[in-house]
């Protein structure tokens, strides 16, 4: 374990732990209490802390277009339990969160994820310009990833969500707003992270990550954080958009898309690691009015393989120099092979009734290389993702909802079932969660 990882992290929470004892020691009064946007205490010197969660209990249940498959899978499960503490100093200028999450479930929901989720101190220069440190939502992600979780429009977040976001970093984190005659707005973004997804408390593999985001709103700013949220609860009085593009590059990434350290190693000749460079790209929209909301995003990667790769790393530690295609030796085929490579495109759009239900669309496709992990055919090799939901929300905000969705999964030949036997058909899933949130 290199002792720079746990600096990192103890550094950060010795300052949020600081900043909140700080808060607390200016005579602490709880100033409002919103269901859903948790408790909002307030000190003698314009400090400031919110302490709010949310869970929620999730059912599933896949069913298979395949006559051989003669019984669909269910499961239950909480999806999200998560605990957040926030708050604001604002004399000096300071941001904070720390948020836990203790279900066991990554945000995309298909692996595995830790138990801290953020954890970063911000500095705000001015009124428009502010940096962050620590682990965070990266903005070179796509739009729906940086959207809170108990926000979602449908169940889940989209396919090109699960299969391209590296969802949370740990690094410095650069943001700015910038008012422009006319009531318009530019936010840049720009990031430099270890490229390792969440804290790696082991060996950092490879090298940093660097990318930006240019957001227009041509409108002006969404009301109530709304930029950031799905559903359109408020109803926009006025039309309001934002366009926004991103491109980010992994200089040496040892996993599928930027999420672990060390799942993938490669060696050269003399026994040095050699990975490879993951690039990303897209450019994503969100339109919302008066109940209305569009959102619209496209998402591509690349990679290149170092010419020095000579030997692989198995999951046992042993090492190899076969990097056999299809029956033939070629390095770059294989390397390319176990990397999330490819394109997709993700639209989906909904309505918020007055009554607080709300009907919702989506359509997901992806498009993956010849030679990428997108191929493979129990996890992915799935090119179309048809959802419908429906959902009831009670109250003024996201405090209290009950959604319900169907999708239709379109599954290319040589997809194979959840036990990794080959089907012949295509898929539904039908889901249902309620989220209550504090």
């Amino acid at each position: 374990m290199k002792s720079s990882h746990l600096l990192k992290l103890g550094g950060t929470a010795l300052l949020l732990l600081g900043l909140c004892f700080q808060a607390w020691a200016q005579n602490p009064r709880l100033n409002q209490y919103i269901l859903g946007d948790g408790l909002t205490f307030t000190g003698d010197k314009d400090y400031t802390v919110n302490l709010r969660g949310y869970f929620q209990p999730y059912y599933e249940y896949k069913s298979f277009t395949d006559p051989a498959i003669d019984q669909g899978v269910q499961r239950f499960r909480m999806r999200r339990l998560r605990l957040r503490l926030s708050g604001e100093a604002a004399q000096q200028k300071i941001e904070y969160r720390f948020q836990a999450d203790f279900s066991g479930n990554s945000e995309t929901g298909d692996e595995a994820a830790g138990f801290l989720f953020d954890a970063w101190v911000a500095y705000n220069f001015n009124r428009r310009i502010r940096l962050t440190f620590g682990q965070k939502a990266t903005p070179t992600d796509n739009r729906e990833l940086w959207m809170g979780s108990n926000t979602l429009m449908l169940v889940e977040r989209s396919r090109l969500t699960s299969s391209f976001a590296s969802i949370r970093e740990f690094g410095l984190f650069a943001d700015a707003t910038w008012w422009i005659n006319g009531g318009h707005y530019l936010r840049p973004y720009l990031t430099l992270t270890n490229g390792d997804g969440v804290n790696v408390v082991g060996n950092d593999h490879g090298g940093l990550k660097v990318g930006g985001r240019l957001d227009y709103l041509p409108f002006g700013l969404f009301t109530y954080f709304g930029q950031f949220r799905q559903a359109d609860v408020v109803r926009e009085l006025s039309p309001k958009l934002v366009i926004g593009g991103y491109y980010n590059i992994n200089y040496g990434m040892s996993s599928r898309r930027g999420r672990g350290s060390g799942d993938i190693i490669y060696l050269n000749n003399d026994n040095e690691e050699s990975l490879p460079d993951y690039a990303k790209f897209g450019a994503d929209l969100m339109f919302k009015y008066r109940g209305i909301t569009v959102i619209a995003e496209y998402a591509a990667s690349s990679a290149t393989v170092p010419d020095d790769i000579t030997q692989r790393v198995r999951n046992d530690g042993t090492v190899s120099r076969t990097f056999e295609v299809d029956g033939v030796q070629n390095i770059e085929n294989y390397v390319k092979g176990r990397l999330m490579l490819g394109q997709a495109f993700n639209i989906q759009a909904g309505y918020m009734f007055r009554s607080r239900y709300s009907i919702d669309g989506r359509f997901t496709h992806i498009e993956a290389d010849q030679h990428s992990f997108l191929n493979n055919g129990t996890f992915y090799n799935r090119p179309n993702y048809y959802t419908l939901g429906l959902s009831k929300y009670f109250g003024k905000g996201y405090g209290f909802k009950i959604q319900a969705s169907l999708t239709y999964v379109n599954a290319a030949a040589g997809s194979n079932d959840i036990y990794s036997l080959p089907m012949d058909g295509d898929e539904w899933i039908a889901r249902v969660i309620t989220t209550f949130s504090f």
